[in-house]
């Protein structure tokens, strides 16, 4: 995970200051239901995906690290028509340049995504929820897996459950990054310098799926519930 622990003890200071310097009557504005933890797209439940995916039967050839500085801990798990891994979330910013991501505000940033738009253009990691799988290697072929640029990929973080598609590849030896939107939409700091999860985040991809056209986020949710109810009834 990218450096965050001063980030993050600043901004939880900063929440305590500023609900201290509310008046006794008043009240924090109310998050949209996007944006908050606990929310869950789709009808499926995130404590049912969960239990689907308790065990592990290892797929990879070995472990995946969750950031450069880390050991490899991290397998990617197989189940009959998906693939899951149990990581951290790094974010990532890729893609269009937006006022959220850009140079300024991302130190990693690429302008362009493995995967593009219908019209072309790389997708964008501010308002589009994907995931990054890690380039293929000896550790993990994703696409001998079944796994497509496009595929519905259900995110379960803080019993929030949320669908993205696979947008984005990373490096060969890291698991573990989804975009900005991705993040934001599950209550995680969305920053690309600062932001992410340390732990806690689950990623199920399924096999064999394409959302057309893939910056369709309606149709991610759309796909994807109908997915996971099918992934539920598997042996």
């Amino acid at each position: 995970m990218r450096i965050r622990t001063v980030a993050l003890a600043t901004a939880a200071g900063t929440a305590l200051l500023t609900a201290a310097a509310l008046p006794a009557t008043a009240q924090p504005p109310t998050a949209p239901a996007a944006s908050r933890p606990g929310v869950t797209e789709g009808s499926v439940s995130a404590a049912d995906l969960l239990a689907k995916v308790k065990n592990c039967s290892q797929i990879s050839n070995g472990k995946y690290r969750t950031d450069e500085e880390t050991s490899a801990t991290v397998p990617v798990c197989g189940k009959k028509n998906a693939v899951f891994w149990k990581a951290d979330m790094d974010i990532d910013c890729d893609g269009q340049v937006t006022a959220k991501c850009n140079k300024d505000t991302d130190p990693w940033f690429q302008p362009e995504t493995r995967w593009n738009q219908s019209n072309g253009k790389p997708l964008n990691a501010e308002k589009l929820p994907y995931v990054v799988v890690p380039s293929v290697s000896d550790i993990w072929n994703f696409e001998s897996a079944g796994i497509k640029g496009g595929g519905v990929v259900a995110i379960i973080y803080n019993n929030k459950v949320e669908y993205a598609v696979v947008g984005d590849s990373g490096p060969e030896k890291i698991i573990g990054e989804a975009s900005y939107a991705a993040a934001k939409g599950l209550g995680i700091d969305p920053d690309p310098a600062t932001g992410g999860a340390e732990s806690g985040v689950t990623y199920i991809l399924f096999k064999n799926s394409k959302v057309t056209p893939i910056e369709s986020h309606s149709e991610a949710v759309s796909r994807g519930d109908a997915l996971a109810k099918k992934f539920l009834q598997e042996n």
